[in-house]
């Protein structure tokens, strides 16, 4: 079977390239594709073709994706979570400096200095009072999401000479490893804040995220304090961080979020979306995903995706896969193999995992499945999508 994979932006090269020509047809225009790989192209209005098995996001974020819609349908949606992390990790120290140093309207106030080079130099003489810094070391630096991109920034922050506060009731044990053990734990968000002269977000925009840096908790701030936002931009609120900056409470907000109201304020950088522009995290993104679909088309197999479970089996030599996604109630699995029993066919292996309202399974059979056994399988109440893999 020859795999049609339909590209709605340009997807790196490097990442396309591990899609075999024998066995996929790539292009951004395509009838009945079984794939759709995406980076920033908007598909809330976009009409999916029934026949799309999978979403791929090359990046992180999914805001552009109609993932409800899709989690009805049976179709994962994949993403490449922490493929981007080194680029943003870099972008957020790099603002530490930004806001430590002042180098932003520093940077303005030499670029308006006029006259001959004497003239020059004495303005500058006299004018860079105005911009003195502090510096890092032994500032207390509170990292708010512990993920890919958070483990990273607090160990950097870290090697900085800087103390590290984290917090994140969810963080999994894989990165519970890769955290440095000098990281100290906040108990919650408040007594992060209260303890915190930088404190960087780097969390998922959710309904318990919106707003989560608002007027309350940058009031426990200490003076001169300094907010990073390269998550979301809801994820602040916006009038308060006004407020904090022209009160004094808040020293400076850096953030990679552009809008009329934060651009022009003399106390903010704001940066346009370059978190994850280069091109090393381009590629890794794309690769990623990349790979994850493949693994999914050709074998069934779940990794990254955000709105159904991991789920991956190694194949058994000499039979055959069935894929199942459906909605996640009692004795799915037992309907579908009282389908399979019904036809004769033994299970040589079977895996099955759910997550919030749904669930999937992987079901390698000894024999031939026929049409007329996955139609069973289809028309069972709950089930979501059925495919021979």
């Amino acid at each position: 079977m020859v795999f049609k994979v339909q590209t709605l932006n340009n997807i790196s090269a490097r990442g396309l390239e591990r899609l075999p020509r024998e066995r996929y047809e790539v292009a951004s225009a395509l009838i009945e594709p079984h794939a759709i790989l995406v980076r920033s192209a908007k598909m809330h209005e976009m009409d999916i073709p029934a026949s799309v098995l999978a979403v791929g996001r090359a990046g992180a974020g999914v805001n552009n994706v109609p993932v409800a819609e899709l989690s009805k349908r049976g179709v994962p949606v994949f993403n490449a979570p922490g493929a981007n992390a080194n680029a943003v990790k870099e972008l957020v120290i790099a603002s530490l400096f930004l806001a430590a140093r002042n180098i932003c309207p520093a940077w303005q106030f030499a670029r308006s200095l006029q006259g001959d080079d004497a003239t020059i130099d004495a303005a500058t003489e006299k004018g860079k009072k105005a911009f003195a810094g502090f510096e890092l070391p032994g500032r207390t630096f509170g990292v708010i999401g512990l993920g890919a991109i958070g483990v990273e920034v607090a160990n950097a922050a870290e090697r900085l000479g800087m103390r590290v506060l984290g917090y994140d009731p969810q963080i999994t044990v894989q990165r519970a490893w890769q955290l440095s053990s000098g990281v100290e734990q906040a108990r919650s968000l408040e007594d992060l804040f209260a303890r915190s002269q930088f404190v960087s977000v780097h969390v998922p925009l959710m309904d318990q995220t919106r707003g989560l840096a608002n007027a309350a908790r940058l009031a426990l701030m200490p003076a001169e304090g300094v907010l990073l936002n390269f998550s979301r931009a809801p994820i602040v609120d916006e009038e308060a961080i006004l407020s904090a900056l022209d009160s004094g409470t808040l020293k400076s907000y850096v953030c990679d979020f552009p809008c009329n109201a934060l651009k022009d304020h003399p106390k903010v950088v704001t940066l346009p979306h370059l978190g994850a522009s280069t091109l090393e995290a381009e590629e890794n993104c794309a690769v990623m995903v990349v790979e994850t679909l493949r693994d999914y088309l050709e074998n069934g197999n779940i990794r990254h995706s955000v709105n159904f479970p991991e789920a991956a089996l190694p194949r058994i030599s000499g039979t055959e896969r069935i894929a199942v996604a459906n909605s996640n109630v009692p004795n799915m699995v037992g309907q579908v193999s009282t389908v399979l029993a019904e036809a004769g066919l033994n299970i040589a292996e079977l895996l099955n995992r759910s997550r919030g309202d749904y669930a999937y399974t992987l079901i390698d059979i000894e024999g031939r499945v026929d049409e007329g056994v996955m139609t069973r399988i289809r028309a069972i109440k709950g089930v979501l999508s059925a495919r021979l893999v």
